[in-house]
């Protein structure tokens, strides 16, 4: 199971925001399955992906999962100067996948053997505010590959779909 982001909201404090976290995971790990996470933006508004990490099972940032002969890619957005999002320092329309991040989705797309699906919190289907900056980018990278099924996305707060270049993006709210 993958989560696709703001799996909580931003709290007013450090505290109080671990507390919402651990109430969160606790039900989240009541799931026999392996579980992943999406940082989103709530995420990390008010701690770093590391207190986020720290209080689940979250790698904290990008990854691959392989299972079932299926590649499973998770992006991770950062501010478009290249700085992790952190506690309070960012705008939520300032998502980008940095440079080292495309470097890295590039060869794990080239490594993989089979069919590819990829999570992102920011939407990769679009060039607006609930995208990342270099969207046109990273689709571009999919669409190389020649194998990435499926993107599924959240952030914008509202269900869509749409196929490019025969990828199926999937916004979730």
């Amino acid at each position: 199971v993958v989560e696709l982001g703001d799996f909580i909201d931003q709290a007013d404090s450090v505290e109080k925001e671990i507390e919402w976290l651990q109430t969160m995971e606790s039900h989240f790990a009541k799931l026999s399955m392996p579980r992943h996470y999406v940082l989103g933006n709530h995420c990390v508004g008010t701690l770093t992906k590391q207190e986020f990490a720290a209080n689940t099972k979250a790698s904290g940032g990008h990854e691959v999962i392989e299972a079932g002969g299926v590649t499973f890619l998770i992006l991770d957005a950062f501010r478009s100067d290249g700085t992790p999002y952190a506690r309070k320092n960012f705008d939520w329309k300032d998502a980008n996948i940095p440079a080292s991040q495309l470097s890295w989705l590039e060869s794990e797309l080239n490594k993989a053997s089979g069919p590819v699906i990829v999570f992102a919190h920011q939407r990769l289907d679009a060039d607006k505010a609930h995208a990342v900056q270099n969207a046109a980018a990273v689709r571009s990278l999919l669409e190389k590959s020649g194998k990435v099924l499926a993107v599924f996305q959240g952030h914008s707060h509202k269900n869509d779909y749409q196929q490019i270049a025969g990828i199926h993006y999937t916004t979730l709210v």
